[in-house]
């Protein structure tokens, strides 16, 4: 099994708040993964050291076996495209130019774009179905829009890894759903490593291989959805009752608090 990201024995601190403790995963390549947790469990501060925007206090992170503070800023964002939970632009830049941006990575200085790079972009908005907005601004469009074009200005990187997140937070449960089998179409047909945390314990049982359940800043169980999601693991971590649900037919567990 070839490893995307391989995390270990890392440890993030603010000031003296140990954030992250002794972390350790093992991400396949190619595989749909979501953090859970409750909030203020680490899961944003483990995104920020996977790409390398915070720097542990003591471990390693390697991405595809080199240490992601060995890698140079315009090369890792050829491996890693990044998807934040706020889309908020201040300048009204048109849809298109939003998702021109993206190929900064392989822009030189002083260039301007090539007709390559162009027809990336068409590619990226059109596999996201933004293309029909692209003359728009991007602040005249909706929250379930907007976040859909900052993944084509993702995937317009080229990368290798899709990380995002909390993409569905505020958004009406047709476009979290939307999003999220958007996510899956990459991963499935592009081979995209997808990296993403979630607050919604049954969408992320729903569209991932493997969830990561962490606790205070460690890693209670990275494992199957099946696995993951049992009446011990999320009452322990979320200190609430539930009920396991199973659908005729469906491996996937439902949560439902009691």
């Amino acid at each position: 099994m070839n490893t995307a990201v391989l995390i270990e024995n890392l440890t993030f601190k603010y000031d003296m708040d140990e954030v992250l403790k002794n972390t350790s995963i093992d991400i396949p390549k190619g595989s749909f993964v979501s953090i859970l947790g409750p909030n203020g469990s680490g899961k944003t501060t483990l995104l920020k050291n996977i790409c390398n925007i915070l720097k542990p206090n003591s471990g390693n992170i390697l991405i595809n076996n080199r240490n992601v503070s060995n890698i140079k800023y315009k090369e890792l964002a050829k491996i890693i495209a990044v998807v934040h939970q706020s889309a908020d632009i201040q300048f009204d830049f048109s849809v298109f130019d939003v998702v021109l941006m993206g190929r900064y990575p392989y822009i030189g200085r002083f260039k301007s774009e090539s007709r390559k790079d162009i027809e990336i972009a068409k590619e990226a908005m059109i596999n996201t179905g933004v293309w029909e907005f692209r003359d728009k601004g991007i602040n005249e469009i909706s929250g379930g829009e907007k976040q859909r074009v900052m993944i084509a200005r993702a995937l317009a990187q080229e990368p290798e890894i899709l990380i995002l997140d909390e993409p569905i937070s505020n958004l009406d449960i047709k476009y979290q759903v939307g999003i999220l089998e958007l996510c899956r179409k990459l991963n499935r047909e592009k081979k995209l490593t997808i990296i993403m945390t979630l607050h919604d314990i049954n969408l992320a049982g729903r569209y991932s291989d493997y969830l990561i359940l962490l606790d205070k800043g460690e890693i209670r169980i990275m494992d199957t959805p099946e696995k993951v999601l049992t009446q011990e693991n999320i009452s322990s971590v979320y200190d609430i009752k539930v009920d396991i649900l199973k659908r005729n037919g469906d491996k996937t567990p439902y949560i439902i608090p009691v």
